[in-house]
Formats: C-alpha cells, sequence, structure tokens
C-alpha cells in the first residue's frame, strides 16, 4: 500500500528548499506520495515575527543553511531578490508582497493539479541553486516550469482570475500545519505526526519503514 506523508513549505525557507533533494530521493526509491502544500512563510503569517524574534535567529539561519547546503553539496545561494519584500536593516515587512503570494498561489494551483512537489521543486531551484540574479524578471521561471510541465502564463492568468480560491487552499494548508505540532517549515507530517527540519527526514524515513512503506 502506498503510504502518503504532508510536507508544509514555504518559498523563502532555506530549509524547505534544502530538503527537495531528500524528499525527490524517497520518492523516487520508496512506494511513496508527498503532497507538498505551500505556506506563506513566518513574516507573513506572524506579524512581526522578525522584531520579537532574537537577533541571533537570522544569522544563524544564514550560516547553518550555508553549511547544510556544503555539507550536501546542494548548489544554494539566498534568493535575489528575497521573496519577502523586507527591510533587513529595521526587520519592517511591507505590505505588499508581490512577490510571495505569487509564488505561494502558484504552489497552491499546482497541489490541486497534484503535482505540487514537481512543481516546487522546479521553480525553488531558480530561486535558491545561485545560477539566477532577478528570478522574477524574463523567463526563468515559466522555463523552470516549462520542463516541470507547467505552462506559468496560463497558470497565472487562471490564478488572476479567481485569486480567492488559491488563498483558500493556502489558508487550508496553514490550518492543518498549526494543528500538526509545529509552526516552522519544512515540517513533514505522518499519520498526524510532525517532522520538523530536513534533517528529520531520516527520523522520518525510519517511522514510515515501521508502518509498512516498501521500496518501488
Amino acid at each position: 500500500m502506498t503510504l502518503a506523508v504532508d510536507l508544509f513549505f514555504s518559498f523563502r525557507s532555506p530549509f524547505s528548499y534544502l530538503a527537495l533533494p531528500k524528499t525527490l530521493k524517497l520518492v523516487e526509491t520508496y512506494d511513496l506520495t508527498v503532497n507538498l502544500r505551500p505556506v506563506y512563510p513566518l513574516a507573513v503569517r506572524v506579524p512581526g515575527f522578525f522584531k520579537k524574534t532574537n537577533p541571533q535567529f537570522i544569522r544563524y539561519v544564514v550560516l547553518d543553511s550555508r553549511r547544510v547546503a556544503e555539507h550536501e553539496g546542494i548548489p544554494f545561494r539566498f534568493p535575489r531578490p528575497d521573496p519577502i519584500v523586507q527591510d533587513l536593516t529595521t526587520l519592517e515587512v511591507a505590505a505588499e508582497q508581490p512577490y510571495i503570494h505569487r509564488l505561494t498561489r502558484l504552489g497552491a494551483m499546482a497541489q490541486l493539479e497534484g503535482r505540487s512537489l514537481e512543481f516546487t521543486d522546479a521553480i525553488a531551484r531558480v530561486l535558491w541553486d545561485g545560477s539566477v540574479t532577478g528570478w522574477n524578471e524574463g523567463d526563468h521561471l515559466a522555463r523552470a516550469a516549462e520542463k516541470a510541465g507547467f505552462d506559468l502564463a496560463a497558470m497565472d492568468a487562471t490564478i488572476s482570475s479567481d485569486p480567492n480560491r488559491y488563498e483558500q487552499v493556502i489558508a487550508g494548508n496553514e490550518k492543518d500545519h498549526a494543528a500538526s505540532g509545529h509552526w516552522g517549515v519544512p515540517t513533514f507530517v505522518f499519520e498526524q505526526e510532525p517532522f520538523f527540519g530536513q534533517d528529520r527526514i531520516d527520523l522520518l524515513l525510519w517511522r514510515m519503514q515501521g508502518k509498512g512503506l516498501v521500496r518501488r
């Protein structure tokens, strides 16, 4: 029997991106379905989050994500531009967030089609692998989406015609994410048990193997 796990993912989270190679390897190796469910990053979900948290938080995330990428051999650089419009001096998050709204709604549309893992992997590489500066310009995203079997222009047009439909999907994801027992990303949830972080995938695998996970 095919097992299933939810993956709550943010396009701004370096650790969400860094979880993708191992996640794809799991799906390739085992009889497993991963339902990637995009959520908005903490900067949007929790207003004022970065003003309330310890100032060392951001510095450590930068240090650790680069270290993990180096250790795992994953191409990595923080996106240019940042998917969240934020003043990194004052930590003020802008009211208008065109990048993250677009990315997350696109992820929600792919989720409805049952192909969010493939779509997100293609798009996240453009943001995070360091090969593109100005990922939001030109045809960078369109070409990445096309490689994964998506028509980005058609997706954008469909979302623009009914954005609330996709906001409802995201809201549902965030509700289930909160109910899972963790608030951070990436969070994997298997049979109502949360596994937070790209460094918990091996533990997740162990749990699923105990529940009958088999190789393909």
